[in-house]
């Protein structure tokens, strides 16, 4: 302390500011301050933050074409979690479709099936179960969605509520059939419930009446079953849904009672252009990214163990055991099944570029089927309609198949003709069980080349320009259980 008082004395210390450093002092404070103001002033106005839109069921039929998240787009989110439903809000969607089941207990929890045995692999109803029970138990979404997504847990419906009823128009459904009135009840409670709710039901069920009762708009689907009664049911309900596999004659007969029409389940951008153009409004989607996007991946995912937004199986009405399996450790997908299978790298579509290349690499991990059979590669579809050798298609391109006696050859295939029109064969050497075999496709607006470059170099070209569309599908294009892998799929 001395030490500092003897400094503040002499000056040199911080104890004693002498004057003209004093008057230095205030010319630099005046000098920044008017900077500051100059600076400031120069500074561009930030935007105001624009408030989330608040989405109710009136804005959500003025558009000519609406999204709403199926199961919380079940596709690319485990089902019916507050995951899924809060990466659905945050893809844009302004609706999500919420299944209600009751426990044994009484709460209210969302979930589609009465039973647990399908999302969790526990033989449970879930009315037996109390919440607590019900709560130990996650929504394994693998086998669909790939090794690596998360286990989800069962939220209760308040919960969804409290997130979303201010927001979003929530379609909801008492799946038991025997919660109408706590249902309605909870859905009373949120302020302004009737802009935000919509309830949901089968057509042929009864509970209607009691929503519309309270003032809530009705949606009825028509399941196949019901359609023949059609005439007798829509009157009943606000807004009518139909099935995604209804024909166009089916489709357009709902759209022409001049109610808005939502067609579930929407897994495709093919499907929901083909009910657009029908004259249907809304779009209940399982796979939100993919179908209200346009873009496309250069290369396949499966390294990273998740299914990518649009790779699908040739059918999505079989269960989540249609979906071939990926192994992120060999980087590759396996098609297994014991059917004329096919697996459409939706993720890679379209490909936009007249001049472009296709490579892959395939094997027969464990066993060759017999030389008449063989897997392969289909390119050129304009569309992501399912496309399967061998079986008739609404849509056409070309298949590139290789045979175990290494028999290389590209077929195309016209809609409606199954077998296809071969258009070159080559000789390569045979296929050993476990060899991967790398193959390349070069595309341009006169011709196709095709080689297997992981030998010889074999290869061919064929002058066919019929098809260039820019969707891609692996195939295996015969009936026998024996697995087919691919890997290293590319477009350049």
């Amino acid at each position: 302390m001395q030490a500092n008082r003897s400094a503040g004395k002499s000056g040199t210390g911080t104890g004693h500011i002498p004057d003209n450093r004093r008057a230095l002092s205030r010319r630099q404070a005046i000098f920044l301050g008017a900077s500051g103001l100059f600076l400031a002033g120069c500074t561009p106005a930030r935007p105001p933050v624009q408030a989330p839109p608040i989405h109710t069921v009136a804005t959500l039929f003025e558009n000519d074409r609406f999204i709403v998240a199926h199961r919380g787009s079940g596709d690319n989110w485990p089902e019916h979690t507050m995951h899924a439903y809060e990466q659905s809000v945050d893809s844009g969607v302004p609706a999500l479709e919420v299944s209600v089941n009751a426990t044994k207990d009484g709460v209210l929890v969302c979930h589609h099936d009465q039973s647990a045995l399908r999302v969790t692999g526990q033989n449970r109803k879930v009315a037996e179960l109390t919440y607590a029970e019900l709560s130990g138990l996650r929504v394994d979404a693998r086998a669909w969605l790939g090794p690596s997504t998360a286990l989800e847990p069962i939220p209760k419906l308040r919960d969804v509520l409290d997130r979303f009823a201010a927001s979003h128009v929530i379609f909801i459904e008492d799946k038991q059939g025997t919660n109408t009135r706590t249902l309605l009840d909870l859905m009373d409670s949120y302020p302004n419930s009737t802009e935000h709710f919509i309830w949901k039901q089968p057509a042929p069920a009864l509970q209607v009446a009691a929503a519309a009762k309270r003032g809530y708009k009705t949606w009825g689907y028509f399941m196949p079953d019901a359609i023949p009664r059609l005439d007798e049911l829509a009157a009943g309900f606000d807004y009518l849904g139909v099935y995604h596999t209804a024909d166009d004659a089916t489709v357009r007969k709902v759209v022409a009672y001049g109610k808005p029409v939502i067609c579930w389940e929407i897994h495709t951008r093919s499907a929901a252009n083909r009910v657009t153009s029908l004259g249907v409004q809304g779009l209940m989607c399982s796979n939100i990214p993919y179908v209200t996007s346009a873009t496309a991946e250069s290369q396949d995912t499966f390294s990273t163990g998740s299914r990518a937004a649009g790779d699908l199986p040739w059918t999505v009405d079989q269960g989540w055991g249609a979906q071939p399996v990926i192994d992120a450790s060999s980087a590759s997908v396996v098609l297994d099944k014991s059917e004329n299978f096919s697996y459409r790298l939706g993720s890679m579509g379209p490909v936009t570029k007249e001049i472009h290349s296709i490579t892959f690499e395939m094997c027969w991990p464990q066993e060759l089927p017999s030389n008449l059979q063989h897997a392969g590669i289909a390119f050129g579809q304009q569309d992501d309609t399912p496309y399967r050798v061998l079986v008739p298609s609404s849509v056409g391109g070309y298949h590139l198949i290789i045979r175990p006696a290494g028999e290389l050859v590209l077929y195309r295939r016209d809609p409606g003709n199954p077998a296809g029109t071969r258009l070159q064969t080559i000789a390569t050497s045979p296929v050993k069980p476990g060899e991967w075999m790398h193959f390349k496709i070069d595309v341009t607006p006169s011709s196709i080349r095709f080689s297997r470059v992981d030998g010889a170099g074999w290869s061919g070209e064929t002058m066919d320009r019929e098809y260039r569309g820019g969707y891609i599908s692996l195939c295996k294009d015969y009936p026998a259980p024996v697995p087919v892998q691919f890997r290293g799929v590319t477009v350049i």
